[in-house]
């Protein structure tokens, strides 16, 4: 686990510096910083609005009397997406927007609960304790 957190967190910067780098290369300074800037701002304005939805879909189950599920965990991908918008790059914009799309998530989600599943399936995780 820590070489793949090792990695992650060394890989992902390098990734990050050389594209910008690149793309810096081919169409200048300030070219590139407006597009850094452009994409952190349409995904702040993305993620308030799947935010709010989101926001408003747990208020509706938990109306309703349900567990808000599916909520919760588009609120938690809605999250992680806005961290990676908040970090600079062009890699971490693109995986932040991608999270802020309603059809990935849903793929995300499903991905999560399969391999959740699994796990438990194979005594990976468990659960102990109260709630």
């Amino acid at each position: 686990m820590f070489l793949r957190l090792l990695l992650i967190f060394s890989l992902i910067p390098l990734g990050e510096i050389a594209l910008i780098i690149e793309v810096g290369r081919r169409i200048g300074l300030p070219a590139t910083l407006a597009l850094v800037l452009l994409t952190a701002a349409a995904g702040a304005a993305l993620a308030r609005r799947e935010g709010l939805a989101t926001v408003r879909s747990i208020g509706d189950a938990m109306s309703r009397g349900e567990v808000p599920t599916v909520g919760l965990v588009d609120g938690a991908l809605i999250l992680i997406g806005g961290i990676l918008l908040v970090t600079p790059g062009f890699l971490t914009d693109a995986a932040g927007l991608l999270l802020l799309v309603p059809g990935v998530r849903r793929r995300i989600r499903r991905w999560l609960r399969r391999a959740l599943e699994r796990a438990m399936a194979r005594g990976t995780i468990t659960f102990v304790g109260r709630w």
